[in-house]
């Protein structure tokens, strides 16, 4: 039977329960090239590299309508990953031609009131039941089995810059890469709502928010793909070593310019010296 566990989570494979248990997720003036590489289904439509919103699910002439953070991700390299607003999944994503095939699928379980049931049962045994026929016209896909139930999804919108809460990842110390830090100091494992975040102001030309440890305020100025970042003010807060270390790496962005992208829900910003980082906007 289909159980759900409160405050608790934890990962499934789907062979003893790919049809009875949920599947679900795990969000600059520059956006991602269509054009660029990634598989394509019908209608030479991009299908990987995308953030797709999940709209509905239809089993047996039944449709489920999706909450408004359900979304799905295949990559480049075959791997698909995404939420249904509650859980989180993963997958190994096989897109050939037409036809897209996720196997190997995992899934965290717990409950949550706004999800509901019906949706994340059917939305998992419609997308690990087997092989899927992708209809694709850019901006929408539909993934329909061959008893000709279907996943309805149409392509996520670019967040604004303005106005949007930008999870931060902080660069590790060479620069190159960045991890998510929580008020804690344990990487992806924080306080999420005590984490690094940012969020810029259009009419007052400001950023503001969180480090890792102090509340920050600067100028912002965008122009042309970039932001021009003011000295910061920060709160005086002293916190745990590692905090403070990944803390001083961010501030290395500001008094400066920096170059700004945004994919769908995905802000990067590049420093002048090439250190890189990125935000996830907030549901």
């Amino acid at each position: 039977m289909y159980r759900q566990k409160r405050q608790r989570s934890k990962t499934l494979t789907v062979a003893a329960v790919a049809a009875l248990v949920p599947l679900a997720a795990a969000c600059g003036s520059e956006k991602a090239n269509d054009s660029d590489g990634g598989s394509v289904g019908a209608g030479g439509q991009r299908i990987t590299g995308v953030q797709w919103s999940i709209d509905s699910v239809t089993v047996d002439g039944t449709t489920h309508q999706a909450p408004d953070a359900a979304q799905v991700r295949i990559d480049d390299a075959g791997e698909a990953a995404g939420s249904t607003g509650c859980n989180s999944f993963s997958a190994r994503a096989d897109v050939d031609g037409e036809r897209v095939r996720l196997s190997d699928a995992m899934f965290t379980e717990k409950a949550c009131d706004k999800t509901p049931v019906d949706f994340e049962k059917s939305l998992g045994r419609t997308l690990t039941t087997g092989s899927l026929t992708t209809e694709n016209d850019g901006d929408r896909l539909t993934l329909t089995t061959d008893a000709g139930d279907t996943v309805r999804l149409s392509k996520a919108q670019d967040a604004s810059l303005y106005g949007t809460k930008w999870a931060v990842d902080v660069p590790d110390p060479e620069g190159q890469e960045s991890h998510p830090v929580g008020k804690d100091g344990k990487d992806g494992k924080g306080d999420e709502k005590g984490g690094a975040h940012l969020t810029f102001d259009r009419d007052a030309k400001t950023v503001s928010g969180r480090l890792p440890c102090n509340r920050v305020n600067a100028s912002a100025t965008v122009s042309d793909g970039s932001i021009t970042l003011g000295a910061p003010s920060t709160t005086r807060m002293m916190c745990e070593g590692s905090l403070m270390d990944a803390e001083k790496r961010l501030l290395g962005l500001f008094d400066g310019k920096v170059d700004y992208r945004i994919d769908q829900g995905t802000l990067t910003l590049t420093s002048e010296d090439g250190t890189t980082v990125r935000a996830v906007a907030e549901k």
